[in-house]
């Protein structure tokens, strides 16, 4: 048989859900309000750390961190798979594939790393607080982040590199909205048993180890904050985690009903709920966190006081009327 290699193919065929033209238009137009509103939400909650000096701290640079992950990833998927909702003939191109499952693996892996550095910040702070500014020192959390966003990246470049060596022998269909990894491992010919191997490894210690580490240290923090004597400083305690808290079990949670599920007998329904944490899941981190946070509210209000002081004296200057009426 005449073996072609996966490289020779010059592009790809994404099924999607190609048998519901119908559903793909409604998805399109709640897929664009929801990139919308995430691109929005996102870039918005990087201004705010950025600009409000109260903001930065350790736990509000990882968030940032989180929120750069979810622009990108979703930037990194969504353009395409709306333009491929309204086309005819889904295609993607061959370095377009490689890009996508590179970025999708390494973002993914990034995430569980950041969310694991956040749950350190949150044992740290709460169940060692007076050696807080010690170990959480600036130096500290620049290094936790670059080392979640290296080892995040190197591993998809030796997943993307293992599966870029495998020969497709022309086949050229992805049964999926986009490139993610176990689809796109799907038309390959060659023995994958190493594919499976690193995946599984990868997968054991990036997010199974890293979901053991997050629930132990939140056992301490849930100790340290049941032996508070007041109840309101217990509150107090709870509420600076709990945020964080939520988005973990968002992101776990999501990942855990994605991969531990049994197989659907219809493979359209694990597209859509593939769909569901590419596109729903990166939306909610802003939300999570503008409506449980008192900090980030407070940065908003006066983000929008600072904005309408600065507007207030041109109002006037361009309204004698008004200028003399309050004179």
């Amino acid at each position: 048989m005449n073996r072609k290699n996966d490289t020779a193919v010059v592009e790809y065929v994404l099924l999607g859900l190609h048998k519901y033209h119908q559903l793909e238009m409604a998805l399109f137009v709640l897929c664009l309000t929801i990139y919308c509103l995430t691109l929005l939400g996102n870039f918005l909650l990087v201004g705010l750390i950025v600009l409000d000096s109260r903001l930065h701290n350790p736990m509000y640079f990882f968030l940032s961190n989180l929120s750069l992950i979810d622009i990108s990833g979703t930037s990194s998927v969504m353009p395409l798979m709306l333009i491929n909702f309204l086309a005819a003939q889904k295609t993607i191109s061959f370095p377009s594939r490689a890009l996508q499952m590179y970025l999708t693996l390494a973002l993914g892996a990034t995430e569980c790393l950041l969310l694991a550095a956040m749950a350190y910040d949150r044992f740290v702070a709460i169940c060692q607080p007076l050696r807080y500014l010690q170990l959480m020192s600036g130096r500290m959390w620049m290094r936790m982040a670059a080392l979640s966003w290296g080892t995040g990246f190197a591993n998809s470049l030796l997943q993307s590199i293992l599966v870029w060596r495998l020969p497709f022998c022309g086949h050229n269909v992805i049964n999926h909205f986009f490139c993610e990894i176990l689809a796109v491992l799907k038309p390959a010919r060659g023995d994958i048993s190493l594919n499976a191997l690193t995946i599984m490894v990868a997968t054991a210690v990036l997010t199974l180890t890293l979901l053991l580490l997050i629930c132990l240290s939140y056992i301490f923090i849930l100790a340290a904050i049941l032996s508070v004597p007041s109840a309101a400083g217990r509150h107090k305690a709870f509420s600076t985690c709990s945020a964080h808290l939520t988005v973990v079990v968002v992101f776990y949670g999501t990942i855990s009903f994605m991969y531990l599920k049994p197989k659907a007998k219809d493979p359209d329904v694990d597209k859509l709920i593939t769909l569901f944490y590419e596109v729903v899941a990166p939306s909610l981190n802003p939300i999570i966190y503008d409506l449980r946070n008192s900090e980030v509210k407070a940065a908003f209000a006066a983000l929008l006081r600072r904005d309408l002081t600065r507007r207030m004296p041109h109002f006037y200057c361009c309204n004698p009327a008004l200028s003399v009426s309050n004179g």
